[in-house]
């Protein structure tokens, strides 16, 4: 699958700061609103993946791979897909994907939702 294909899912999780604006996970979670997607956002001081309340198609990692590492880990809940921003991989995080079997791309939502959907995320939003 590549981040293209990924856009045609529905139901989203953006693990990362999704509460300033000057963030990216900000502007990936506006975008996937403005596609009309589902969208469930987890910050490192607030909710778990555990928490989201729809069956998650694709987990948007846009945060510190240690800490990403330990979210994947730490949920019971399963995902289809995973893309992994830049400045979130590891080593580590592409192991545990592949021996779970899950698969992912390093990409950046953001630009998808640019290039091949034509959404872009306006100052104001």
């Amino acid at each position: 699958m590549d981040l293209k294909q990924s856009l045609e899912f529905n139901n989203f999780l953006v693990l990362g700061d999704t509460t300033k604006k000057e963030k990216y996970a900000y502007k990936i979670k506006s975008s996937i609103i403005r596609a009309d997607k589902n969208c469930f956002c987890v910050r490192e001081d607030g909710n778990s993946i555990d928490d989201c309340p729809f069956e998650i198609d694709v987990l948007d990692l846009c945060i510190n791979p240690i800490r990403g590492l330990e979210y994947l880990k730490s949920t019971k809940k399963k995902f289809k897909y995973v893309v992994i921003q830049q400045g979130a991989s590891s080593d580590d995080i592409e192991k545990y994907l592949s021996d779970n079997k899950i698969e992912f791309v390093n990409g950046c939502l953001l630009m998808a939702f640019k290039v091949y959907k034509g959404i872009e995320v306006e100052e104001n939003d």
